[in-house]
């Protein structure tokens, strides 16, 4: 028969991966943590959701718990962690799923981890102008990285929260104060752009998405996404009038959503599978895995702009290297100077919310 130690012990054990907290017994007995492994649990990587309660935080927990690749998986909110936490910690995966509520623990959730998705962060609301929704993500992008800074500077960083035109320069700049910045290792989640891209046009050419691989150069909004569709593999060519439905369409992917859901939400279920696709791509580049190429927007010198979206090659390091933008045809020219002069005031308002 067990003791009454071994018990708590095992008790304890299990609750940990629940409640980051003390857990108070009947009468006066008090399990601390324990901070272990699950029995059986995988061998990966630490990964860390910033924002898991959300609409894109909780499918993309989901997926996330679902990566054979993630051996701890840690999920961080201001509310509803709990609930979240213990939803998807009952999926038979190898991943050991811990919750943490609260900006008191926010250390806790980011201590040793590998990989850290940020989708935290409020949609835009009725009555709220784009620099009321700016403010209040950038704060919240600014707190989170303060806590990176400290917890886990050696972290990839996945950032997803909007606008990453700008939240992405905020980021480098919390992280250049504190001394830890690596841009190598801070990438803008453009995904969803190429995803779409793949998509609307695998359904013009009659093709299966997943055979298609469209470059989506810029940023991660309206003007600022440019699909170089003289570049899509395998190699076809387009009319004009394809061009310019296809180019608008992708550009106004996320518009075509949120106008579908009538105002109720926005592209949280396709952006939490790209973001998981993004995420699957760092975490084979930290593993060691030869030729993982993406598109994602980072600190580059493609163009005379600090921060570009274009494709980079992943390894251990993060971004091991960022590849030109290759040949463009008149109009992706003209649609590059339209990105360019759009980003450049979205780098601007993120370099000036820190500096301030």
């Amino acid at each position: 028969m067990q003791s009454s130690s071994e018990i708590n012990q095992r008790i304890a054990r299990i609750s940990a991966h629940l409640n980051p907290h003390t857990i108070q017994m009947e009468g006066n007995s008090v399990l601390r943590r324990d901070n272990c492994r699950a029995k059986g649990g995988s061998a990966g990587f630490k990964v860390a959701i910033l924002g898991a309660a959300g609409g894109i935080g909780q499918p993309l927990a989901m997926l996330m718990k679902m990566n054979p690749l993630v051996s701890v998986l840690h999920l961080y909110d201001v509310v509803n962690t709990p609930g979240v936490t213990s939803d998807i910690s009952h999926m038979d995966t190898g991943a050991v799923v811990r919750g943490f509520l609260g900006k008191d623990s926010l250390e806790d959730a980011l201590t040793g981890m590998d990989l850290v998705i940020i989708p935290a962060g409020v949609p835009r609301k009725p009555g709220m102008t784009r620099d009321d929704l700016f403010n209040i993500n950038a704060g919240i992008v600014k707190t989170l990285c303060e806590g990176i800074s400290k917890c886990c500077p050696r972290a990839i960083v996945n950032l997803i929260s909007n606008p990453v035109n700008s939240t992405v320069p905020i980021a480098a700049e919390v992280f250049k104060k504190a001394g830890t910045y690596d841009p190598r290792r801070l990438l803008g989640v453009t995904m969803l752009d190429v995803v779409r891209a793949n998509t609307f046009v695998a359904e013009v050419l009659g093709l299966d998405p997943r055979e298609v691989d469209v470059p989506v150069v810029g940023g991660h909004a309206g003007v600022t996404i440019l699909p170089l569709l003289s570049q899509v593999k395998p190699s076809c060519s387009f009319t004009p009038q394809e061009i310019e439905y296809l180019t608008t369409r992708i550009q106004n992917g996320g518009t075509e959503v949120v106008e579908a859901k009538a105002g109720a939400g926005s592209a949280t279920l396709s952006m939490a599978y790209a973001a998981v696709k993004f995420a699957d791509a760092c975490l084979r580049g930290l593993r060691g895995d030869a030729g993982i190429v993406e598109c994602a927007f980072v600190d580059s010198q493609v163009t005379e702009l600090p921060f570009f979206a274009s494709k980079v090659r992943l390894s251990r390091n993060g971004v091991e290297e960022i590849y030109p933008l290759g040949p463009l045809n008149e109009y992706e020219r003209n649609g590059l100077e339209k990105a360019k002069k759009e980003l450049a005031g979205s780098i601007d308002k993120g370099i000036a919310f820190v500096r301030k």
